[in-house]
């Protein structure tokens, strides 16, 4: 494809996809009234549009550009970016310059639409500040903004792999504060809607965008490990941008709300969708086709101003099914008493645990499959673990003990510590990385997804977090951080801070655990002894933890708890103390068992020690026999 031709091919489809938020906005009536909100006038209306589409296409093209530098274009052996993805890279932060530009434009804009009065009396300092301090999303366009300004920085320069892996992680960031403030994050039902979302945006942007940079790269000839890695990461895409926006959609419209504006811009962007992924089957099938690729790439600009067309109206749930309090808060009711049977068979799917946890699993099991096919040997205890471990997550995130326990203090803590020391102590003990190291194949001159994990894990920001000292602060100071500021009060009243929570309590406990008792090597490799002492200096804090939340007189996120107002309840500061108590008991148990995963691992590691030193002995008499037998050969 010629140059010209490329970039008549972009400005279609940015035109197509701009028209159809114009027409939408154009034709939706009155979008305020509705909310209780003033009209803030034809200006700040499209305009508002407008630069939220092309803030949502840049998003797309930064993102899915470092997606494709990173993991689509061929990288070179020792870490450096090839040519095809320093292209990708590059795009990439001219997008993200952009991005930067039109999240800047975004938050007057989103004010000005917050507060009901034109943007241009919004940017008087008398006015924007406090209606900025006041509302949400203006605040998430200034974190886009952040997310966008680091990308730019790091993607701009970048000439290594793992500068571009960073990148991406930043404009992936970047792509979820307005997740997180978005219609998806209001009313009954948002729990799982906003989980959704978590999956929607970035893998529809790193479908578009990956999409725009293997049209670049094709206008140097095919090339046939690019087009299989697209093709892959495509596939995955569709499916989870179709998956995940059918289930956002039907919160947002509930079935009596299909019929509606709202509903007809929702079919529309799903016939879009679902002809885009045709593309990509008829493409790959045919593994050629100029209109295809055209066609394609016009399909998704279209579901991009779908997209953003959607935001700017107004969801039938919202009018048809007013939320209660509840549901405002955590996007269901708990008004029905905590009961054992509710607890075991009261399942709420925590869409962002679940497929981390099934994805984790898939692809255990086929590493598995890989190495038994091989002959190769795996412990079988390895997989109880890991299994057992994901088996805990889901548990505690999807199961009636995950529904309730946003309700009281004592059953949060019950998640907390499963998330943050039983699950981790079992997927350490699973040696994860170990598998993908020995299942997946070595490449040649292209590094593939081996190569990738083996950077990561030397990377200079692994080594910091896999530091002994970083660990244990991470893992025992979050509990003080956490539970005796204002953090966890906040972090309750919104489900994005409440599933960020759950993530690093994950995390931490995960690192930490790596760094003690983990099957995996670690960048920084400890002696038994150290991982031991580490074990033993972490153990009071734990105890004096639980000890202050069972002697503590004052309640913890009061407002947050008063607002459930939970009928069930009963005391909740006899609550809190039990939570206390919970954190006490509980702790001990991972600490104990991975001071005996620690002593195991100690006495084989000495027995393979000793094993190895007497080869070694037995070799160097055998040599030594050898050179006696050579020299009376020599004598006779």
């Amino acid at each position: 494809m010629k140059t010209s031709r490329f970039r008549a091919v972009v400005v279609t489809a940015v035109v197509a996809g701009l028209a159809l938020v114009l027409l939408v906005v154009a034709t939706a009536g009155d979008v305020y009234a509705p909310l209780g909100n003033a009209d803030p006038g034809p200006l700040t209306t499209y305009g508002f549009a407008v630069v939220r589409f092309a803030a949502d296409a840049a998003a797309a093209g930064c993102f899915g550009g470092l997606v494709f530098a990173a993991f689509v274009a061929p990288g070179r052996r020792g870490g450096a970016l090839s040519a095809d993805a320093y292209a990708a890279s590059r795009f990439a932060a001219g997008c993200a310059a952009c991005w930067l530009a039109a999240a800047v434009v975004a938050v007057p804009f989103s004010a000005a639409v917050a507060a009901g009065l034109p943007v241009a009396r919004v940017l008087r300092p008398e006015v924007f500040l406090p209606t900025l301090s006041a509302t949400e999303e203006p605040k998430a366009w200034l974190c886009v903004a952040v997310a966008a300004a680091v990308t730019t920085a790091l993607a701009w320069p970048a000439m290594a792999w793992r500068t571009a892996v960073a990148a991406a992680v930043a404009a992936g960031v970047g792509l979820l504060p307005l997740v997180s403030v978005g219609h998806v994050s209001v009313g009954a039902g948002h729990d799982v809607a906003t989980n959704v979302m978590f999956w929607h945006v970035p893998a529809a942007s790193a479908w578009l965008g990956a999409l725009v940079a293997l049209l670049a790269r094709l206008r140097r000839g095919p090339d046939a490990l690019v087009l299989r890695r697209y093709h892959r990461l495509s596939l995955v895409c569709f499916v989870v941008t179709a998956l995940s926006g059918a289930v956002a959609g039907f919160v947002l419209a509930r079935p009596d709300g299909l019929i509606s504006r709202y509903g007809l811009v929702l079919a529309i962007e799903t016939a879009v969708l679902l002809a885009a992924g045709c593309c990509v089957a008829a493409w790959r099938r045919r593994r050629s086709g100029a209109l295809l690729v055209v066609a394609e790439l016009v399909l998704l600009a279209l579901g991009t101003g779908g997209s953003a067309a959607l935001s700017a109206l107004v969801p039938p749930s919202f009018v048809n099914h007013p939320a209660t309090v509840q549901e405002t808060v955590l996007g269901y009711g708990l008004d029905a008493p905590l009961t054992l049977a509710r607890l075991a068979g009261g399942w709420r799917p925590d869409l962002l645990f679940a497929p981390i946890a099934l994805a984790a699993v898939t692809g255990y099991l086929l590493g598995l499959r890989r190495l038994r096919r091989r002959g190769d040997h795996w412990p079988p205890g390895r997989v109880v673990a890991w299994l057992a471990g994901w088996a805990i997550v889901v548990v505690v995130t999807s199961s009636g003990l995950g529904v309730y326990a946003p309700g009281t203090f004592s059953l949060h803590m019950v998640t907390h510590m499963a998330l943050n020391m039983f699950a981790p102590v079992l997927l350490v003990l699973g040696g994860p990385v170990t598998l993908a190291l020995r299942a997946l194949p070595a490449r040649g001159d292209v590094p593939g997804a081996r190569e990738w994990i083996a950077s990561l894990l030397h990377a200079p920001v692994t080594r910091f977090f896999a530091h002994p000292a970083v660990a244990a602060i991470l893992f025992t100071g979050s509990f003080y951080a956490l539970y005796f500021s204002d953090l966890f009060g906040e972090a309750m009243l919104y489900h994005w801070a409440h599933q960020l929570m759950k993530l690093h309590f994950l995390a931490t406990g995960y690192l930490f655990a790596w760094v003690v008792v983990g099957a995996d090597r670690t960048p920084r490799p400890l002696p038994h002894l150290v991982r031991l002492g580490m074990l033993f200096a972490v153990m009071p804090f734990h105890a004096f933890f639980g000890v202050i939340l069972m002697s503590k007189q004052t309640l913890i996120a009061s407002t947050y708890y008063h607002y459930l107002a939970l009928p069930w309840a009963g005391d909740l500061l006899a609550d809190q103390r039990l939570g206390g108590g919970i954190a006490w008991a509980s702790g001990e148990i991972p600490m104990v068992v991975m001071v005996v995963a620690l002593l195991v691992q100690w006495s084989r590691d000495d027995e393979r020690k000793a094993r190895r030193a007497d080869r070694s002995g037995e070799a160097d008499r055998d040599a030594y026999n050898a050179m006696l037998a050579e020299l009376a050969a020599r004598r006779n």
